[in-house]
């Protein structure tokens, strides 16, 4: 595992820095499109396509890079440090690690849509048993329908396709229904996050096909894919409002003086610096555990970064103690950043769950 950038992951981290802070910037893209349910334009996708990030996790032989999940952690680190409110994670991450592991030609069809940016895909995998896969005898050509709703489904409305896992009678499987047909439906869910687009979909006999079964282990193998993509998300959002704090620090003056040079605010930046740089560890071994380690230690490595990483809300808050009330301000960018890491914190559950889970794991090996 390197704990440092090779000189390829750099050029990529670069190259995606710099066609955000171009083409999708929080004051000209992000925040327009604050309201807007998909989180995204046709022009910012192509773009991202044609850098190779909607393809980066793509493998070769479908038109994809083959990289492995620690660039996407390089892509999302910077896309959070962006507040990027597109389907990137959900398609590119999310879709393709699914996809990958199911195989077959659908499959291979759809992953190299997604590398061409010709497709936007998001997985409905919580739940697992609100769905049913029902086929309808009772029509001239017998189909597959699903039944059933899914609360929450990230960037549904941006999606040509939702990869559902519902029951039917070989058990757990993978479906695929386009947005576009009849019997589904999409109504936005609003949280904290407006960069965060969430969906609750409900499936009245959407026509559907069937692409293989899915096991626990897949299952649980894409939720922690999942889990440390977006931690490499908070991760740069945190890293972005921490560097934000810094300049505010020097630059902003009291009685004559920088604030930085003033002690309470000393701690309050050393702190949120321990914070992100801990949190950094984490996530740079659950991306190398992704794809290089056994999948019980890819499970903990996921764990992991979740219960810490889930801190990083800390950093938003404190990040805000010192702008002082400029950074409640609707102007000020300080308050997206703190609404990203919180949804984060809260995401699948709060971070206190996995701390717990983590010391069970531990504790249950150390009995061994």
């Amino acid at each position: 595992m390197n704990l440092e950038l090779t000189a390829e992951q750099v050029a990529l981290r670069d190259t995606v820095r710099r066609f955000l802070a171009e083409r999708a910037p929080i004051s000209g893209h992000v925040r327009a499109l604050l309201d807007d349910p998909t989180g995204s334009t046709e022009t910012v996708w192509r773009g991202l396509a044609d850098l190779g990030a909607t393809g980066l996790l793509v493998p070769e032989e479908h038109g994809g890079a083959g990289m492995t999940m620690v660039e996407a952690g390089v892509v999302a680190e910077e896309l959070g440090a962006a507040l990027y409110p597109g389907p990137w994670l959900s398609t590119a991450v999310g879709a393709v690690r699914l996809l990958t592991r199911i195989g077959g030609s659908s499959a291979a069809r759809i992953l190299t849509e997604i590398a061409r940016g010709t497709t936007v895909a998001t997985i409905g995998l919580f739940d697992t048993g609100a769905v049913a896969a029902i086929e309808r005898t009772d029509e001239e050509t017998p189909r597959v329908v699903l039944k059933g709703e899914i609360a929450i489904v990230p960037d549904a409305a941006a999606a040509d396709l939702v990869l559902v896992a519902a029951q039917d009678r070989d058990g757990t499987g993978l479906f695929a229904v386009e947005t576009a047909s009849g019997g589904i439906t999409i109504t936005p869910q609003r949280g904290i996050d407006q960069t965060r687009k969430q969906f609750e979909v409900k499936f009245d006999g959407a026509a559907t096909r069937r692409f293989g079964s899915l096991s626990p282990s897949t299952l649980q193998a894409v939720v922690d894919d999942v889990l440390i993509a977006m931690a490499a998300d908070a991760l740069g959002a945190a890293r972005a409002v921490l560097a934000m704090a810094l300049e505010y620090a020097k630059t902003r003056k009291q009685f004559g003086q920088a604030i930085g040079s003033f002690q309470a605010v000393q701690h309050l930046c050393v702190d949120m610096y321990e914070t992100v740089e801990l949190a950094r560890g984490g996530v740079i071994h659950a991306l190398w555990a992704a794809d290089a380690a056994d999948p019980e230690e890819h499970h903990l490595s996921a764990l992991r970064a979740k219960a810490f990483a889930g801190r990083l809300a800390a950093v938003g808050d404190t990040a805000i103690q010192v702008f002082g009330g400029i950074g409640y301000t609707w102007e000020h960018d300080a308050h997206l950043y703190l609404k990203r890491l919180l949804s984060w914190s809260e995401y699948g559950g709060g971070p206190d769950q996995y701390l717990t889970e983590v010391g069970a794991r531990l504790a249950k090996k150390g009995q061994r």
